[in-house]
């Protein structure tokens, strides 16, 4: 095999691979002798087929399947290793020559073009200094948190007299049709749906249309869908829902105590307060540790500066901007994007790009230095939770995974990569500074003087990409909107408001 640089630029490579005809001629006399045992053709003994008739006839064929299952992978394989090349991009193959020629006796040719991993130093994760914002628990959290629960706690009772109209914070029970131009929709029917005045679980003007009613009030409730609901077939629409008032019920004190906690299933009050103040430490760990994990990267970023290969950035950008022109489309764009142009955006957008592919190269880099390793366990826990997000299907799920190698290595990435992280923040200069909870949990990524490349908000804030096994990771669940439930389903009776009712507005977009 010859093997030829015919271009180098940047971080790009362009290689000719020649195979000599007699190699190939050497190689499919291999493989004929070796299939020739299982050949059957008319007019012959089982396997006693001579080798010449099988050239004769199967031989174009059985060359074609010898390059592309075995010579060509190897070939690539042997040509990477003898230019001492390592890719940081599939490589793009070009096949000169044709199946009939090579059979003839001709030399098989192909071009090889790949981009090729940048040469740089591992910083030393014992030199980094990373900055970790803390926050203490307060007891107003836990005083807040406990008047929220005994809000969703507080029972109802119905107010008897004829005339009680429903005020803030009453619980309307109602029947109700929604119909657009007259037809009704489907799901946009319930039954003894629990309504409460204030709670904002429904689409706008829906609960405030409802003060004021008594019980026995038959009423139209006129309302627009938000342009973006989560059906998309009522987006945006003009609706009327017929509503029939059958109970007006008041809120019932709701008080904090032993009896609170017992509902919850817990001993008492001081039980309740401990698994609180435990969950707002979980709460604050977990946020001081993205914070800390974001200083990491921008003193990553500051300190490494190399060339980046183009296929990684370009494949980093499109995976970028197909979120950007979504939320264009959908008018999510953040405010502070909305006035510029595209070719603006698009500047600023691949910058982050190549921000991202090369943190995702450094910490790749450190994770190999360091042997850090993605185990089977932690892979097979990771399949599991993606498998328990399609309940009825995870079976499936699970045979996807087994079967896609590329969908696992994007599971494995963002371990790998937070495996990284930790290793690195165990070892790295990493001084505590104290803020307040609502500094800590804000969403200025500035907090503590982060980069500025890094302050833009979803979808920018996905994790690196870097090549396998430390590939981007997936966009992690706090960078998108909740999942909506499907609006078709009657809403149950005596719950605090008919959660799948049709008329609920769609939840507001994370940043």
């Amino acid at each position: 095999m010859q093997v030829t640089e015919k271009a180098a630029e940047g971080l790009s490579r362009t290689l000719e691979v020649v195979i000599p005809s007699k190699d190939l001629q050497a190689r499919l006399d291999a493989k004929i002798e070796e299939i020739r045992p299982q050949v059957r053709l008319k007019g012959f003994r089982p396997g006693k087929v001579p080798a010449a008739h099988i050239r004769k006839v199967f031989g174009e064929s059985i060359l074609a399947d010898l390059l592309n299952d075995e010579l060509l992978p190897q070939s690539i394989d042997g040509a990477l290793k003898e230019k001492s090349l390592e890719p940081a991009s599939q490589p793009q193959v070009d096949v000169k020559s044709d199946s009939k020629s090579i059979f003839g006796g001709e030399d098989f040719a192909f071009e090889i073009r790949l981009d090729i991993m940048p040469e740089f130093t591992a910083p030393d994760p014992k030199k980094l200094k990373v900055t970790r914002p803390v926050a203490e628990i307060d007891e107003s959290q836990v005083d807040e948190a406990l008047a929220e629960l005994a809000k969703e706690s507080r029972a109802f009772k119905e107010k008897t007299a004829k005339t009680a109209k429903a005020e803030d914070g009453d619980a309307v029970v109602v029947d109700f049709v929604g119909k657009i131009d007259g037809e009704a929709f489907q799901g946009g029917s319930a039954e003894d749906a629990r309504v409460v005045i204030g709670d904002g679980a429904f689409i706008p003007g829906f609960e405030e249309q409802l003060k004021g009613v008594k019980k026995g009030d038959e009423i139209e409730l006129k309302v627009t869908f938000p342009e973006d609901y989560q059906a998309k077939h009522l987006a945006g629409k003009e609706a009327v829902f017929e509503t029939k008032v059958k109970a007006i019920e008041a809120p019932a004190e709701s008080k904090i105590d032993d009896d609170l906690a017992k509902r919850l299933g817990l001993e008492n009050l001081d039980s309740l307060k401990d698994v609180l103040k435990q969950r707002f430490e979980r709460e604050h760990a977990s946020q001081s540790r993205m914070r800390a994990k974001r200083s990491l990267l921008d003193a990553l970023d500051t300190d490494q500066k190399f060339d980046l290969p183009p296929t990684m950035v370009e494949q980093e950008f499109e995976n970028i901007w197909r979120e950007v022109s979504h939320a264009i489309e959908h008018g999510h764009l953040d405010d502070e994007d909305k006035d510029k142009s595209e070719d603006e955006l698009k500047d600023e957008y691949r910058a982050i790009a190549e921000r991202r592919v090369r943190l995702g190269l450094v910490l790749a880099k450190i994770g190999q230095g360091s042997n850090v390793e993605v185990t089977q366990e932690e892979l097979a826990r990771a399949i599991n939770q993606e498998a328990q997000r399609y309940p009825g299907q995870e079976q499936q799920v699970v045979e996807f995974y087994q079967k896609n190698p590329n969908a696992v290595a994007q599971l494995r990435a963002p371990i790998y990569e937070e495996k990284v992280v930790d290793y690195v923040l165990e070892l790295a200069d990493v001084t505590d500074a104290p803020v307040s909870r609502e500094a800590l949990f804000s969403d200025e990524d500035d907090i503590l003087g982060s980069a500025k490349s890094a302050k833009k908000k979803a979808p920018t804030k996905k994790a690196a990409a870097k090549k396998a096994p430390a590939k981007k990771a997936a966009a992690k669940a706090e960078d998108k909107p909740a999942a909506k439930k499907a609006p078709a389903k009657k809403a149950a009776a005596k719950k605090p408001a008919a959660k799948k009712a049709p008329a609920k507005k769609a939840p507001a977009k994370k940043k």
